[in-house]
């Protein structure tokens, strides 16, 4: 997400064979089924959940309020939704004017709680590009090509497993499976600790799903917990979890993640604290896989809907570079991000003031007729893909971007040629949130070729 950067559940294949209904121009629909302006609601959890009413919302608030005020309930105050790709962009690049210092999601918190609880996403200028730098290589080009061999091979191990059940839900067996493989070798941990790592991503990102959730945002119990990330106990967990591992590490000579954090000195000369390293490190386990993960749930979702894509990318696989860049785009797994306005500004013609949350809704973004021809159709050809998923031109630019793309990639050149064919063979349930755009199951059943 955009720094690093999924909820999905671990649960077995439902037993039911029904297909269920699932249009393949769900979108397109949406866009032509007229939303009044007043009926959005973009702080309502409940629209996020079947899969098109948000692309409706989205649709409307481009076309006629492009910069809208979005009332939100107490104890939150409203924001301006940004939904144009050129609007998102303005406001990514400029961390001047749209600070993340006052925090990335629709939460208001206080002085005291950004003290306690900012990580790098919520970091501008010299500190932030310092946090950055201790770990950047390791997301460079020269780091990320030589795991290729690497990728494969747990790419393999994954469909191995997956694809001999014949029926599966694919958000667990496979694209949960992979990345938090991936992640663990980066961060040097035991592959048997991948069910913790992914199910304290559910939780913590979850905050607002009851089927994830210890303890849902903003209840009366919540406030118990609103020193942590994103008001989850699990959270104390995690840092449970990561401080043993740099206790074990701190002197070392390891080039894992955590022995990097543990044992670098930040460029700006100012070494980490335990509470930065508790959150930097909270960051890499609860998001360092997500935007992967999702984006495979949904790239195979778009590929069973139109099938007539999938049977491009198996006759001709050279596409897939190509197709990972739409399958970015169309997934959207990161709905919004949010900044804070430092002065009074105009955007959109809409008067902002010093204090006003901004929220770039980058999923609207990668759907601006002005930018992508056609933007409802899901194309694997498509060129000059200028989607916004990983953020546009941001100080906060995606660090790990390459390594997602060279998973997805890997993911969808290693499975394709296995299937003779693929079917969906239940109901798709999404997370209950306007922040993570997730889907928990996604059961199918394959013939092998």
């Amino acid at each position: 997400m955009t720094e690093i950067l999924d909820p999905a559940v671990n649960s077995a294949a439902p037993e039911t064979s029904a297909v269920p209904e699932t249009p393949a121009v769900g979108e397109a629909a949406a866009a032509n089924e007229p939303m009044a302006l007043a009926d959005v609601d973009l702080a309502d959890l409940d629209r996020f959940t079947d899969g098109v009413t948000p692309w409706r919302m989205f649709h409307t608030l481009r076309h006629e309020d492009p910069v809208h005020w979005q009332p939100e309930e107490a104890p939150n105050s409203g924001f301006w939704a940004v939904t144009r790709h050129a609007d998102i962009a303005r406001v990514d690049r400029d961390a001047e004017t749209f600070t993340s210092t006052r925090f990335v999601n629709l939460e208001e918190v206080d002085d005291d709680q950004i003290k306690k609880r900012a990580s790098i996403l919520e970091l501008d200028g010299v500190r932030h590009r310092a946090l950055r730098s201790v770990i950047q290589r390791q997301f460079g080009a020269g780091v990320i090509n030589s795991y290729t061999d690497f990728l494969r091979g747990l790419t393999a191990k994954t469909l191995d497993a997956a694809l001999a059940k014949g029926r599966f839900d694919f958000v667990a067996d496979v694209s949960a499976d992979f990345p938090i493989n991936v992640l663990a070798r980066l961060l040097d941990v035991p592959p048997e600790d991948n069910q913790r790592l992914i199910d304290w991503g559910n939780r913590i990102i979850g905050n607002t799903d009851p089927d994830y959730a210890d303890v849902l945002l903003h209840s009366a119990e919540s406030e118990r917990y609103r020193d942590l990330p994103f008001r989850s106990p699990a959270s104390l967990e995690v840092f449970e979890y990561g401080r043993d591992l740099a206790r074990k590490r701190r002197g070392g000579t390891g080039t894992d993640l955590v022995s990097t954090l543990v044992n670098t000195v930040p460029r700006d000369g100012v070494p980490l604290t335990a509470q930065d390293f508790d959150n930097y490190f909270l960051l890499l386990v609860v998001a360092g896989n997500e935007t992967t993960r999702h984006t495979i749930t949904h790239s195979m979702l778009a590929l069973l809907q139109h099938p007539e894509q999938l049977a491009r990318l198996r006759d001709d696989p050279t596409l897939i570079p190509t197709a990972v860049e739409e399958f970015l785009r169309w997934a959207s797994p990161v709905y919004h991000f949010r900044r804070t306005a430092t002065r009074d500004v105009e955007l959109g013609g809409k008067r902002i003031r010093e204090g006003d949350k901004v929220v770039m809704w980058y999923a609207s973004g990668n759907r601006d007729e002005e930018v992508f021809g056609n933007p409802y159709d899901f194309d694997v050809t498509r060129q000059h893909n200028d989607h916004v998923t990983f953020g546009k031109g941001s100080p906060h630019l995606c660090l790990g971007n390459l390594l997602a793309r060279t998973e997805i990639r890997i993911m969808f050149e290693e499975l394709i040629p296995r299937l003779a064919d693929i079917r969906l063979v239940g109901d798709v349930p999404r997370v209950r949130s306007n922040f993570v755009n997730g889907i928990k199951k996604l059961p199918v059943e394959v013939t092998l070729a």
